[in-house]
């Protein structure tokens, strides 16, 4: 299946001279969200995964699911200041902007092996913060899902040698 058919490339937004990918015009098709998710968990299903772990807000649309259809615990890392318990926090920079991500300090244990997933890989700054946090807290990142990835931004290149999974490039 052609995924990019299901992608809505948005002109300058949320900035001029940045091309949005919307992935809502594909979650809005059931049949096509549902083999997205079943091609990224056969992309990874070889690898030995104790939990899958998310950024918000559109890691969790696509982490959520692929953790439960692999029968994994699903950890969803947010914005700073959203999680109620007590956690560990980093900084990051995204293709537009900054800001700081947070995980509970309960999520994963020691020598936990756990898949990150998310929409997209652009710079690879969100996914840089969500490894050095799940590092902090004992776990192995044992690689990236991705629906999407720029290819152009070479994101890869800031994930410190991590497997990384993309169902397309851009």
């Amino acid at each position: 299946m052609d995924f990019k058919e299901y992608i809505r490339v948005i002109p300058d937004f949320p900035e001029p001279g940045i091309r949005f990918k919307d992935i809502t015009t594909l979650l809005k098709d059931g049949d096509v969200y549902r083999e997205a998710i079943e091609s990224i968990q056969k992309m990874v299903e070889d690898k030995e995964i104790d939990l899958i772990a998310g950024p918000e807000a559109r890691g969790f649309v696509i982490g959520a699911p692929l953790a439960l259809m692999m029968g994994k615990g699903f950890v969803p890392i947010r914005k700073s200041g959203k999680l109620p318990g007590n956690t560990v926090e980093a900084d990051y920079g995204k293709e537009y902007g900054k800001d700081k991500l947070a995980i509970h300090r309960d999520s994963i244990q020691p020598g936990q092996k756990v898949l990150i997933a998310d929409d997209l890989l652009a710079t690879g700054g969100t996914i840089a913060a969500t490894i050095e946090m799940i590092e902090q807290l004992g776990g192995v990142v044992v690689g990236a899902a991705f629906l999407i990835e720029l290819g152009y931004l070479d994101g890869r290149e800031k994930l410190k040698g991590v497997d990384v999974h993309s169902l397309v490039t851009y």
